[in-house]
């Protein structure tokens, strides 16, 4: 695996990606062989918002493979909470641990991370951005529930604009042939134009929709999303949007039989507990294929460890992005970069648009 950091599934190959999902499928089918391929190694979980699942299982993860942790799991109980910034925070951390998993709410906060560390960087999320890791547990647990990453009609159904797993997701499927698209929103939460832009290039099929009813037949996979309140600027605009789209068993009658129903969890509302018992919902063993698939992460990231700092990244570019989520408008230090895409100037770190 030729990728130092993995701040977004963009960063590795197709290749590398089809041996993570490999790996994890050992793994899985033989846990024993693996319990000290990280023996003497230290990983850090530095999660500076909630989570359960993605740090539980990338700490499960490490202890299963003969590793040890240290982090936090709060800001407010860590030099976070006195002012430090980002850069010396993990400055120091990369001193202690052989690889890092950060999340964040502030978009683009991994890749500045990685601008700073000695050690390896996994995005464990960063806002509404990215989220690489859950997209590795989502591609697990499809190749082997439906035994295929082609040919398949993927209806994605709730908040596509916030949903940094939605958005990964897209980003690494329209990588396989054949796949299809179906965006399930109100007009309110649509995909990103970064997200659409990419599917553009890609070749593939893609639709909008306001129906879960209407499209859910036509579905090989459907991926629920929660509506964020975290991500919404007023109560009153969470109000507005959650509880349009909910997965009930009546709209599972309508399904296809070998539907396969995900969800990166938790749920508040939008499946209902009656669903939990239909054999094609899987969001509960997708939860435990993320412990597999973060542990083969795991190993093919120390496999790759530099153990010194990156060189220095600098610009001079005064251009400034417009996201107030974009860790270039939190961190005053950090860089302005920027790509261009269809002539448009765009952030490095969060994807906005320059002129949006």
């Amino acid at each position: 695996m030729q990728a130092r950091n993995l701040i977004d599934l963009e960063d590795i190959s197709k290749e590398d990606l089809d041996e993570i999902i490999h790996l994890a499928g050992m793994i899985k089918a033989n846990p024993s062989i693996f319990t000290d391929a990280c023996h003497g190694k230290i990983m850090a979980t530095l999660f500076y918002e909630p989570s359960t699942r993605t740090q539980m299982s990338f700490q499960t993860a490490m202890l299963r493979l003969g590793g040890q942790i240290i982090g936090f799991d709060n800001p407010s109980n860590a030099s976070v909470s006195k002012g430090e910034s980002l850069k010396d925070t993990i400055r120091v951390v990369s001193g202690y641990a052989d690889v890092i998993v950060m999340r964040n709410p502030v978009e683009g906060s991994a890749l500045a991370a990685s601008l700073y560390s000695k050690s390896p960087i996994i995005n464990a999320g960063d806002g509404g951005h990215l989220h690489p890791t859950q997209t590795l547990t989502d591609l697990v647990t499809l190749s082997y529930e439906k035994g295929t990453l082609e040919g398949l009609t993927i209806g994605l159904c709730g908040d596509m604009k916030n949903g940094r797993t939605v958005h990964s997701l897209i980003k690494t499927l329209s990588k396989y042939k054949g796949n299809r698209f179906i965006m399930i929103s109100t007009p309110q939460l649509q995909m990103p134009e970064y997200v659409i832009d990419v599917l553009k290039e890609s070749g593939c099929e893609y639709s909008f929709s306001d129906s879960l009813e209407k499209s859910i037949a036509d579905l090989d996979v459907l991926y629920m999303t929660r509506i964020q309140q975290e991500r919404f600027a007023s109560r009153e605009e969470y109000e507005a949007q959650k509880g349009v789209y909910v997965l009930d068993e009546q709209k599972m009658q309508l399904a296809k039989p070998d539907l396969v129903v995900l969800h990166p969890l938790p749920r508040v509302d939008e499946i209902t507990v009656g669903v939990d018992d239909d054999p094609r919902a899987k969001y509960f063993a997708q939860a435990e294929y993320g412990m597999y698939a973060r542990m083969a992460l795991i190993i093919m990231m120390l496999t790759n460890r530099k153990g010194t700092l990156p060189p220095t990244v600098h610009s001079s570019d005064t251009r400034c992005c417009k996201n107030p989520r974009c860790v270039t408008n939190t961190e005053a230090y950090v860089p302005h970069l920027f790509y261009e895409n269809g002539g448009k100037a765009v952030c490095k770190f969060c994807d906005s648009l320059l002129d949006e």
